[in-house]
């Protein structure tokens, strides 16, 4: 074994050292795992390192003193070229080197920077290894001038391109650094880099050209930019999509990037300037229809979906290049297609036929694994557009992920299929139709599994946003009035139906509920509501309960705003918590309103809810509950409309989501926005009132 041994590891004395986590993984385990790579010699493997990753990290960053002890030991493995698990070896020392790094001098003992020292030459070496792979896993140890060095000397592509991108990281890191700071000509350093990648772009294969462009990004991001015509002529070519996952190696990553990983890291660079980005996708789009290339073509839908949750304005793009893949032959390709013209519905009306025609489509996405088919995604899309076409069958599609598992994954950002209760809830008008499919997947489940499951939550929230046309289910909900799985959940349905669930008052009040003060007041307060009539119980509680300052004021005050006037003992409280709280504002506002008939001091707090947004606010939980009070109150402050109209007219997607949420909150709370823009202001509604006089 060239530089260490089982002997040698053992002749450490590892009591006096200490891992990361001590107490789940003791330094006992180190020696075991360095010992375990010397024997195992060739045979030795990725998972043979693992240990030491647990070992030799700390988790709130720096070395424990382990690290120190050890890296001799990593270092002449990672150097032997008769072990087997040199490459990730060489990976662990660049972690480990870059763990050190970030935590300074203060997170990493003084004995780690001195093995480190005394171990520089053989760690420079490996640089230059034999095999290209230690030696692209080695360019994660390699100072500034060693990186320009080997980069003359370096003749295998798959190291070369990876050398390339760490030179324009690095590059743009010394350029960054001031002049007087300049250590080492950082600021030369970045001159070399420069001149490097004009000579690739001037000489050098078609994909390293790629490779340049991306390295010249991090210096100057508008590059890409000058260079979008050689971009798009290289990934558009069919005869060097191999090519780059011959040469397209990253040190830190197991597999080569295909073309179509590319072409994607290619068009995020462009996001800066929407218009060009956009302009990308399309000319991309273009490209693939020339050369019927499948694989450009899931990479246009996935760039045009990207823009599109992001910013309204590109939908009138995204909309024509997702119908020309509709009759797409491959699956992945329709079905994501199928998916962003449902999510741009009502625009997409007019290739309604031809998302019936994909009702019965089987195809399914094999390659990013995007869960149903494309006929689930045309039916949805149909049902968006308010087509009766989509309704046969929804139901069933809809539950048929979950009929025999309880669990569903995504990536967040990604396409995927809606949440049932998502695609049922705006459908009310539909119900008669609807129910009975939705109540018999309930019966079966509940055969099936003999307690109510995840189809009756999606039952209930579907109820709760049908309201009386939803009665249908009462003699199925009521009985969970009984079970504390559900009972405030019914109770909020029961409510949503009005005076057809009137009858279920004294089933209320009996209700099942956790043992939390809350629920008591919330129950009491939604007997009254259904039943109607004189009940002072829930008004006394809710007054109490908005006068304890040891709890929250807000579910209290959001149900006492339903009493009116006749809480009027409580509009002191009411005005204190609008005044002092910093959650709940807008409903204590709309409360006090209530109860006091004016609206003056509401309205002054709403509006100052509304205005942030016209800077860089996004609580639009926050900018949503304001919308509802100035609903209720019936009108909107001069300063509040034109805050509002700023927020209309911005471009980005008004939502916290990057998937298909993002669209369907940007348009449920753009439709609000539109809703209160249409109120009179306050000041001509409320003429009469004299001056809000400061301090009221």
């Amino acid at each position: 074994m060239a530089g260490t041994s089982v002997e040698a590891v053992d002749a450490v004395d590892w009591s006096r050292f200490r891992t990361g986590v001590p107490e789940h993984h003791p330094v006992k385990e180190v020696p075991r795992a360095l010992s375990r790579l010397v024997w195992r010699g060739p045979a030795a493997t990725d998972e043979d390192c693992d240990p030491l990753y647990f070992c030799l990290f700390a988790p709130g960053g720096g070395l424990p003193s382990a690290a120190a002890a050890a890296l001799p030991f990593l270092t002449a493995l990672a150097s032997d070229p008769a072990n087997g698990a040199r490459v990730t070896l060489v990976e662990l020392l660049g972690a480990l080197d870059g763990a050190a790094r970030e935590a300074g001098e203060q997170g990493t003992h003084g004995a780690w920077r001195e093995q480190w020292r005394r171990q520089g030459d053989k760690i420079a070496a490996l640089l230059a290894d034999p095999a290209p792979s230690v030696r692209r896993a080695a360019l994660l140890l390699a100072d500034d001038d060693a990186l320009l060095e080997r980069w003359h000397a370096e003749t295998d592509p798959a190291v070369r391109l990876p050398l390339l991108l760490k030179l324009g990281t690095r590059a743009a890191t010394a350029a960054d650094v001031p002049e007087t700071e300049s250590l080492g000509g950082r600021h030369r350093f970045a001159g070399a880099v420069e001149a490097v990648l004009s000579r690739v772009l001037r000489g050098d294969e078609p994909v390293m050209k790629v490779a340049a462009v991306i390295a010249r990004a991090s210096l100057d991001r508008d590059a890409p930019l000058r260079h979008v015509d050689l971009l798009l002529d290289v990934l558009a070519d069919p005869a060097l999509r191999p090519r780059f996952e011959r040469i397209w190696w990253l040190p830190d990553v197991e597999t080569p990037f295909a073309r179509d990983d590319v072409a994607a890291w290619v068009s995020g660079l462009l996001d800066h300037v929407p218009v060009a980005a956009l302009s990308f996708v399309t000319r991309l789009a273009e490209a693939a229809e020339r050369t019927a290339d499948d694989g450009l073509r899931r990479v246009v839908l996935d760039e045009a979906w990207r823009h599109l949750v992001l910013r309204r304005s590109a939908a009138p793009t995204v909309l024509p290049l997702a119908a020309r893949l509709l009759d797409c032959a491959d699956d992945c390709v329709r079905l994501k297609a199928a998916h962003l013209i449902a999510m741009l519905a009502p625009d997409s009306g007019p290739y309604a036929d031809r998302l019936a025609a994909l009702l019965d489509d089987p195809g399914t996405d094999e390659i990013s694994w995007i869960e149903g088919t494309v006929g689930d995604f045309a039916r949805w899309a149909l049902v968006r557009l308010g087509d009766p076409r989509g309704l046969p069958g929804l139901v069933e599609s809809l539950w048929a992920p979950y009929r025999e598992q309880f669990g569903r994954s995504w990536v967040a950002g990604d396409p995927r299929r809606p949440e049932m209760h998502e695609v049922l809830a705006p459908l009310r008008e539909h119900a008669n139709v609807l129910l009975p499919a939705l109540l018999e997947e309930v019966r079966q489940d509940h055969e099936r599994h003999g307690d109510h499951g995840e189809i009756m939550g999606t039952l209930l929230h579907v109820a709760e946003e049908w309201g009386p046309d939803a009665l249908p289910v009462l003699p199925v909900v009521l009985p969970l009035l009984k079970d504390t799985r559900y009972s405030l959940r019914v109770v909020d349905v029961l409510l949503a139906m009005g005076p057809g669930a009137a009858s279920t008052a004294s089933a209320v009040r009996d209700a099942v509920v956790l043992d939390h003060p809350g629920n008591h007041q919330k129950i009491a307060w939604a007997a009254w509501r259904i039943a109607g009539g004189d009940d002072g119980t829930a008004l006394r509680l809710l007054g109490e309960a908005v006068h304890d300052e040891q709890a929250s004021p807000y579910g209290p005050v959001l149900l006492l705003s339903d009493f009116g006037p006749a809480a009027a003992a409580h509009a002191g409280r009411v005005r204190e918590v609008m005044e002092n709280t910093e959650y709940g504002r807008a409903t204590a506002a709309v409360a006090l309103w209530a109860i006091t008939g004016d609206p003056r001091a509401s309205l002054a707090v709403l509006e100052q809810v509304v205005v942030p947004f016209t800077g860089d606010d996004d609580r639009y939980g926050d900018l949503a509950e304001a919308l509802r009070g100035f609903l209720r109150i019936g009108t909107v402050t001069p300063a509040a409309r034109r805050a509002l109209s700023l927020v209309e007219a911005r471009d980005e997607r008004l939502s916290h989501y990057r998937d298909y949420r993002a669209v369907l909150d940007d348009q449920e709370l753009r439709s609000v926005i539109a809703a209160v823009l249409t109120l009179p202001d306050r000041h001509r509604r409320h003429r009469h009132l004299p001056p809000l006089r400061r301090g009221m």
